[in-house]
Formats: structure tokens, C-alpha cells, sequence
């Protein structure tokens, strides 16, 4: 049985309407719902939320995530909505306008609008992580890299290879460090961070562990089905057992 949420916190859920390599990304239709449904909904079945915000700057988004349940109670600004917004100062604004509502949320999770693979016990053990400890700051999500980072190969301008780090050429897979990397599904984060412009990846971040089958960044075309393929896999095997 999961362990219960105690106390609530606040998620943010980003979601621009200027995505240029998928356009209109983040309410496409996914395997039968808006692309931005699958996040919304598991943030609230997760039981970790107070309130769940899309923080927007387009009509059309705001309609579709009101509509499965989300608020939008704010207009994003402008600024805060082009091709080089991070994802910090998103979230930052989202705690300022809470604040002058007179609310003071204390745990504020960034969840993405396209992570289909996010399930509620993830955004549950997310919380837990980031409450386990005074000196944390940031829980978010991790996967391993499926082959050793240690013998990967870059391309030379001479269209040879050479390898990033040769003194691992005879080194065996298995003795080499398993090496992670950010799921780009949810950020858990204290307020005073967020606002604090505080940098998510440091020692002050505790991981949350994700299978590999249940993360894949959705960039490009080519992400999006394969994104596509790999959830219709999962959804068939999740009778069978497979987490």
C-alpha cells in the first residue's frame, strides 16, 4: 500500500502554446486524449495536490485542461512564453501569483505536459523524496542510459570516429558506472527554491528511478511515435505485471 500524503502541495503544469517542431504539442491527440490529459490526470489521482494549474499562455490550451480538470487561474506573461523561457522562472511566477492570492505553497512539483508515462504513485514517491530530508531541495524523475556513456563515440570533422573517453576501449560494460539522466516528466521542488532560482540538479536533488521503457523525451516527429509505440506496448503489458 502507498504510503499516505499527509499534507498537499501545488502542482504546475507548463504548457506554452508556441511549440514549434510538434505544433500544438502539448493538446495533440495521444493514444485517444489530449496529449496534456494524461498529466493532469495522474496528478490528480495522485492525492498529492491541493490545487493543479496549467500555467498558459494560450485560449485553447486553457480550454482543453480546464475541461479535464486542471485550473488556469492566470494568464502566463509573454515574457515567459517564447522559445528560451526555463522552466524555473515558469514556475517561480506560478508561486509569486499564489502568493498574492495569499496562499504560501511550501512543495510546488513541475509536471510536464507531455509525460503520458507519469503514473500517480510516481508523483506520490516524488514527495516523499523531496520531504525525507531538511537539506533537499528537488526530487524529480531518472532513468539509466541504456548503453555505457563511457564508450560512446563522437564523430570527427574527417567523418572518422573516436571515442569520448578511449581508456575505456577494453573496459567491460559491467564495470563501468551506471550512468542516469533526467526523465523530463516531473520536478518536485520547495518554493523557497523555485523562486530562489535555485539550479535543479545538484547535491541538494534527491532521484526518482523510472524504468527506461516508461521515458522518452517528445521533441520531434520522431519522438512522438515512438513515444506512441512504446505506450501502446505498455498499456498492453500493464495486465501482465509489467510496472
Amino acid at each position: 500500500m502507498s504510503q499516505a500524503i499527509e499534507s498537499k502541495g501545488i502542482a504546475v503544469i507548463p504548457a506554452r502554446g508556441g511549440s514549434k517542431r510538434i505544433p500544438r504539442k502539448n493538446i495533440r491527440e495521444f493514444a485517444g486524449k489530449p496529449m496534456i490529459a494524461w498529466s493532469i490526470e495522474a496528478a490528480l489521482a495522485s492525492g498529492c495536490f491541493a490545487r493543479v494549474i496549467v500555467s498558459t499562455d494560450d485560449d485553447e490550451i486553457a480550454a482543453v485542461a480546464e475541461a479535464q480538470g486542471a485550473e488556469v487561474p492566470f494568464h502566463r506573461p509573454a515574457a515567459l512564453a517564447d522559445d528560451h523561457t526555463g522552466t524555473i522562472p515558469v514556475i517561480a511566477q506560478a508561486i509569486d501569483w499564489l502568493r498574492e492570492q495569499g496562499e504560501a505553497p511550501e512543495a510546488v512539483c513541475c509536471l510536464y505536459a507531455t509525460a503520458p508515462f507519469v503514473q500517480a504513485e510516481d508523483l506520490r514517491a516524488g514527495y516523499r523524496a523531496l520531504q525525507s530530508g531538511d537539506d533537499i531541495d528537488y526530487a524529480f524523475s531518472v532513468t539509466s542510459y541504456a548503453f555505457p556513456i563511457q564508450r560512446a563515440l563522437r564523430l570527427t570533422p574527417q567523418g572518422r570516429v573516436a571515442m569520448f573517453q578511449p581508456q575505456h576501449f577494453q573496459t567491460r560494460s559491467q564495470d563501468l558506472e551506471d550512468a542516469w539522466h533526467d526523465a523530463g516528466q516531473f520536478y518536485w521542488g520547495r518554493a523557497a527554491a523555485w523562486c530562489a532560482g535555485t539550479p535543479i540538479f545538484s547535491e541538494r536533488a534527491v532521484p526518482v528511478t523510472l524504468p527506461r521503457h516508461r521515458v522518452q523525451d517528445i521533441d520531434t516527429p520522431e519522438d512522438w511515435q515512438r513515444a506512441e509505440w512504446l505506450f501502446k506496448a505498455w498499456q498492453a503489458q500493464q495486465q501482465g505485471g509489467l510496472a
